[in-house]
């Protein structure tokens, strides 16, 4: 069968929809794009925010306009099973601790009758690690790859719902990692992504326990010529081991993401965040001074019930005094299920859409600080798959998450490299190729 796979939300989606593209391959069946006319679309979902639930059900309706038959899974399926069945073309909904089974599934089932099967069990709170025969896989399309460690969350923030499509956290065993790194490694990709739902809680779940930071030294040996990345840790759990790691580590990418979601502490208190403001107001100016050239972003969320123009105004403040590459900025929408929804003080729209706007435009002003800061120096680059559209330069992203443009031949491409950057365009930085 040509299988086309389509993938929404984050990297523990994009690693599992990379493992079911080399478990369809296995069985025998065709992974083509969408473009391709395929017989099968498998449509990776997540349920975030009601815009994720949307995008989710345009791109089933539009898989099944071009004819054909469509298999809904991940969080959004997880979630909304019954509203996920009933959409035009939908043969088969597996939720996210049945992806293990799903290519056996739609192997056996795509095309038998006209009423969609629903495999999707009540999420419980057993810790177990999902999709264990999911193996990690390098995707020829892109430069790097991802490698799950964790899964499940055992937060539970009052906007969250998380937790309710992945369960509680469960953590991948350490041998197991690094058998899974050293298959990336021999199959010669040049960045490996750590990631999970939650990677700072990794390892609590373990006997003997674990953490993020004895993992990542236990795998630095067994890099080769890679690098590794990490994916997103709260700002209190980046322990000093950490934070020495990426200050002497060279194949450990100078790049941390650290969802604050919110600079006032009254709000984080009503969110259930873990931190405090002054956990970041620490945090980020102790990391650009022990790891120079260190790309530090955020996620934050604007317009959480009960968020005044002063709690606003602290997070604004806070943010713009820190030394950030870039923030990602969200508005608040309330989930079915979640103790947010149900808070008062919501915030009008035309308010969430003015903060919106002005924290954007700070990210851009720190994007573009970020890219100038960077003049002069050399950086470890790994190139895109692709060139720069506009320009037809190399694509590479430098291990701080810098996006840097070179001219260079097609033989780098996926490759790893070294650019001196000789000047800034916006977010942009452009450079030459060093030996």
């Amino acid at each position: 069968m040509r299988v086309a796979f389509a993938t929404h939300g984050c990297r523990l989606n994009q690693f599992e929809s990379d493992a079911l593209e080399q478990m369809a391959r296995a069985a025998g069946h065709t992974v083509v794009d969408a473009e391709a006319a395929p017989e099968l679309v498998v449509v990776n979902t997540c349920t975030i925010t009601h815009e994720a639930d949307a995008d989710a059900r345009q791109h089933v309706r539009r898989a099944a306009r071009a004819g054909a038959k469509v298999v809904v899974t991940g969080c959004w399926a997880t979630a909304a099973p019954e509203e996920a069945a009933a959409l035009p073309g939908v043969t088969l909904v597996v939720g996210n601790r049945e992806k293990e089974r799903l290519v056996d599934l739609f192997s056996g089932t795509c095309g038998k009758g006209h009423v969609p099967e629903i495999h999707v069990a009540p999420v419980d709170l057993a810790r177990r690690v999902r999709v264990a025969r999911l193996r990690p896989a390098a995707d020829p399309r892109r430069s790097r790859a991802y490698l799950k460690i964790q899964d499940g969350c055992d937060y539970r923030c009052s906007f969250c719902v998380v937790p309710q499509v992945r369960g509680r956290s469960a953590s991948v065993a350490p041998d197991e990692v690094r058998a899974q790194l050293q298959e990336l490694v021999a199959a010669g990709v040049p960045e490996v992504v750590l990631t999970g739902v939650h990677l700072g809680i990794y390892g609590r779940d373990l006997r003997p326990r674990a953490s993020l930071s004895r993992l990542v030294a236990e795998l630095l040996p067994h890099v080769g010529a890679a690098r590794l990345r990490l994916g997103s840790v709260d700002p209190h759990e980046v322990d000093d081991d950490l934070v020495t790691l990426l200050s002497r580590e060279p194949r450990l990418c100078r790049y941390l993401h650290l969802p604050v979601q919110s600079g006032d502490d009254d709000t984080l208190r009503r969110m259930r965040r873990a931190h405090t403001a002054a956990d970041l107001r620490a945090l980020v100016p102790r990391l650009a001074e022990v790891v120079p050239g260190i790309g530090v972003g955020t996620d934050v969320i604007v317009g959480f019930p009960g968020e005044s123009e002063a709690a606003f105004a602290s997070t604004h403040a806070l943010l713009e005094s820190l030394p950030l590459a870039y923030l990602h900025v969200f508005s608040y929408s309330p989930r079915a299920g979640t103790d947010a929804a149900c808070l008062s003080g919501q915030v009008d729209a035309a308010v969430k859409q003015r903060r919106a706007a002005a924290l954007r435009a700070l990210s851009a002003a720190k994007q573009q600080a970020f890219a100038a800061g960077q003049v002069g120096r050399r950086v470890s680059a790994v190139i895109h798959r692709s060139r720069h559209r506009r320009t037809g330069l190399l694509v590479g992203r430098a291990d701080n998450g810098l996006t840097v443009l070179a001219a260079g031949d097609d033989a780098l491409l996926g490759r790893s490299t070294s650019i001196e950057v000789e000047r800034a365009e916006g977010p942009l930085a452009v450079g030459r190729l060093v030996a």
